[in-house]
């Protein structure tokens, strides 16, 4: 397990172009390298802003047509819900480019959450091909952090947080839309990739915790990003990152 790569930034706007110009060079390897680029999504207003970004700056710049679409947690609201993740990428970004519809991979929010986590197993393991006890790798996974330190729909004190067999699995937490479907820790760490998008003075206490603070997954979640064969990275701009120089 390798350390975090940091990345710090002047500001969010420089974030986003960072990041977007990221995901465009990791999607190009993917796709030459394996024929496909696997990319798991986030919700939060900092992904909203760089998936606005790869489908106007960027658009031309990936074989959009070989990315695979995954998210990595949903509220149990329907497709067309504002709160809804999926809803989100949609509009910023999954509706402004040329897909067919086998390459987005949604969780069903509007489902039941134990039928739509059981749901979203299945379609991971036809997808990835997988057997038994595998889990899928994605190619990249991007991940915004709670204030609470939380990551996808893993909070704080969450039993979700040990859950170590199956792929999503429904949750319930302290926030807004409370039920939701959420991956479970050991497939955001198959990723061969972790990205890690913050911004914000609001969310330094947090970045502080998840980097510099004692070792506590229950109490800080991010923590559980250590993945064996794959890298993570934090792209933070400088209010995001203030408290890092203290440590």
């Amino acid at each position: 397990m390798s350390e975090p790569n940091l990345v710090i930034v002047d500001d969010a706007q420089a974030l986003y172009v960072h990041a977007a110009e990221e995901i465009v060079h990791f999607a190009g390897e993917s796709i030459c390298t394996h024929g496909e680029f696997t990319l798991c999504l986030s919700g939060g207003s900092t992904p909203a802003a760089v998936y606005e970004l790869m489908a106007e700056r960027f658009r031309l710049s990936v074989d959009w047509k070989e990315v695979q679409f995954f998210w990595g947690d949903e509220r149990c609201v329907p497709p067309d819900d504002p709160a809804s993740n999926f809803a989100m990428a949609k509009r910023t970004m999954l509706s402004r480019l040329e897909l067919r519809p086998d390459q987005i991979h949604r969780m069903r929010g509007e489902d039941p959450p134990e039928q739509g986590a059981r749901a979203y197993e299945e379609e991971l393991r036809t997808v990835f091909g997988l057997a038994g006890g595998e889990f899928p790798r994605f190619s990249l996974t991007l991940l915004g952090l709670g204030e609470n330190v939380h990551i996808a729909s893993l909070f704080p004190g969450s039993a979700a947080i040990h859950e170590r067999e199956r792929l999503a699995i429904p949750v319930e937490v302290d926030a807004p839309q409370r039920h939701r479907v959420t991956l479970t820790p050991p497939v955001i760490n198959n990723s061969a990739r972790v990205m890690f998008l913050v911004s914000g003075a609001d969310k330094a206490q947090a970045v502080h915790a998840a980097l510099k603070g004692p070792r506590d997954p229950d109490r800080f979640p991010a923590q559980l990003v250590a993945p064996d064969s794959g890298e993570v990275i934090w792209v933070l701009d400088r209010p995001a990152a203030s408290l890092l120089s203290r440590s």
